[in-house]
């Protein structure tokens, strides 16, 4: 019974208020959490707009105080979250409903409380558990100017934290409780590992592609049979990217700590990389849902998005992609207000040339039909590919290569080459006497490069869009040369990438 562990408290007519937090998309806001007591028909009310999971915190609480040897008052319990117009989902408010309740009904001490924020789910047991999102609440925590109290250790926490395993922990107040200890990342999972470039055989121009690719971070798009290696080879592509910067990755945990996913390879510094099957829908890439959260772009913010069997996703998913890829965020508009999500990533993408995927093979003859041909590879020649720097046709390897296996270029050489390219980017940059009118003319091509790149434009059909991109990759290879102007092999270079370059 309730009343077996210990006196019953009083409390009776106290109202109590101590500070929590809630999501809203990748973002925490605070909450406040008031307890109100009176007598009356015993049990538990919850106001302001809970969810499922936030009622369902009655009976967590109720479990926990009893596990955790506190006496359950028998009084009318009313609990406000405000701002009350806002909705409140998860279950992260079970910590602090449960502290407003011991500190109403008098079991624990209230110095220290108001300068905290609590956070947390309560096991039935009293366990304290970490909630989905925590390095958006020790964001907020710091920018506050307050005390985080949660389940640690705590990754990337900037702010003044305080560690609870159980709920009894409090009974000798805040200022008891332990700092987190520092945060070490668990040994790698084997899907975080990335392979090496060594690994591909006979692939070379493909991997010189993917080093442009990486050094200008342009998107990439393959075409190429079965069994040609373009999965592994944008798996690989990680591997020669730039480690992630203190910003990046604080950003990149943030969105991955808010969807509940790992956090492991971030913290070591490997990009993401993101590979969504090809049935995904259009809310599943850019995020949504009830509550709001963010998308496969999102989640590969600051690294990269794998599209493979790119003809495979449907046109609304593909579409949906564009605006994203141009302003480096997706806006997501619902009833309950706007969501921003950041969304700067590498599109790599893959596919076959035809359905059968033996289109032009010399060994493999082709079963589809004109018609299945051409609507297969309308998707290849949309919107959304026009916006892909790197076109390269990706051919089978060959066999005696594969077998040797010697003399392949690794990811270590590669990330080499890129690693000259931004640093040669960013001292070009840093010189710049002064900005040019128009894009093209930022780039410092040469009299002979322009009129180059204006001949092969012409006889290649390029768009201005298109025109606008190959420039763009010529000056990514003349910064891998380092070279201050563009020349006419850089602009050859790039124009034969664009218009899907084969070995």
């Amino acid at each position: 019974m309730d009343g077996m562990r210990g006196p019953r408290p009083s409390g009776a007519g106290e109202v109590f208020r101590l500070r929590s937090a809630m999501l809203r998309g990748i973002e925490a806001i605070e909450v406040e959490v008031e307890v109100s007591t009176s007598h009356g028909i015993p049990g538990m009310t919850v106001v302001g707009m809970p969810d499922k999971a936030v009622l369902e915190a009655r009976s967590r609480v109720r479990s926990a105080m009893r596990a955790s040897g506190f006496v359950v008052p028998r009084l009318s319990i009313m609990v406000g979250l405000a701002p009350a117009d806002l909705r409140k989902s998860g279950s992260a408010f079970d910590l602090p409903i449960a502290v407003a309740i011991l500190c109403a009904t008098g079991q624990l001490p209230r110095e220290g409380i108001d300068g905290c924020i609590f956070v947390g789910e309560l096991s039935l047991a009293g366990e304290v558990l970490p909630a989905r999102g925590m390095v958006a609440y020790a964001q907020l925590a710091n920018d506050l100017g307050a005390t985080l109290v949660a389940a640690g250790p705590m990754p990337m926490a900037r702010a003044r934290c305080r560690s609870m395993s159980s709920l009894s922990d409090l009974r000798l107040g805040v200022s008891s409780l332990p700092e987190p200890s520092p945060f070490h990342p668990e040994p790698l999972p084997q899907q975080v590992f990335v392979p090496n470039y060594g690994e591909v055989r006979d692939q070379e121009v493909a991997k010189r592609a993917f080093s442009i690719a990486a050094t200008g971070r342009h998107g990439l798009l393959m075409v190429g049979p079965p069994g040609s290696g373009k999965t592994l080879l944008a798996r690989c592509l990680p591997s020669i990217l730039p480690p992630l910067d203190k910003r990046g990755m604080l950003e990149a945990l943030l969105v991955h700590s808010v969807a509940g996913l790992g956090l492991a390879g971030i913290e070591a510094g490997i990009r993401p990389f993101r590979a969504p099957h090809h049935t995904i829908s259009a809310a599943g890439l850019v995020g949504g849902g009830n509550p709001v959260r963010p998308g496969e772009i999102s989640l590969a913010h600051e690294g990269v998005l794998f599209l493979d069997e790119m003809p495979e996703f449907s046109s609304r998913a593909l579409d949906s992609l564009r605006q994203p890829m141009e302003d480096g965020e997706v806006r997501i508009v619902r009833a309950e207000g706007a969501f921003r999500f950041p969304s700067r990533f590498m599109l790599v993408a893959a596919a076959n040339p035809c359905p059968c995927g033996h289109l032009g093979d010399d060994v493999v003859p082709c079963t589809c039909t004109e018609t299945q041909v051409a609507r297969y590879r309308s998707k290849l020649a949309g919107p959304l590919a026009d916006r892909i720097d790197i076109q390269l046709d990706v051919r089978r390897p060959d066999p005696a290569q594969v077998i040797r296996g010697s003399g392949d270029t690794t990811s270590e050489t590669l990330s080499d080459a890129v690693q000259v390219g931004l640093a040669f980017r960013a001292w070009r940059e840093s010189h710049a006497a002064s900005a040019a009118e128009d894009e093209i003319g930022s780039l410092a091509l040469d009299d002979d490069a322009s009129r180059e790149l204006e001949r092969l434009s012409r006889r290649l059909g390029f768009g201005g869009r298109g025109t606008v991109r190959v420039a763009r990759v010529a000056r990514t290879i003349a910064d891998m040369a380092e070279k201050e102007k563009v020349g006419c092999d850089e602009v050859a270079e790039a124009s034969f990438f664009r218009a899907g370059g084969t070995r």
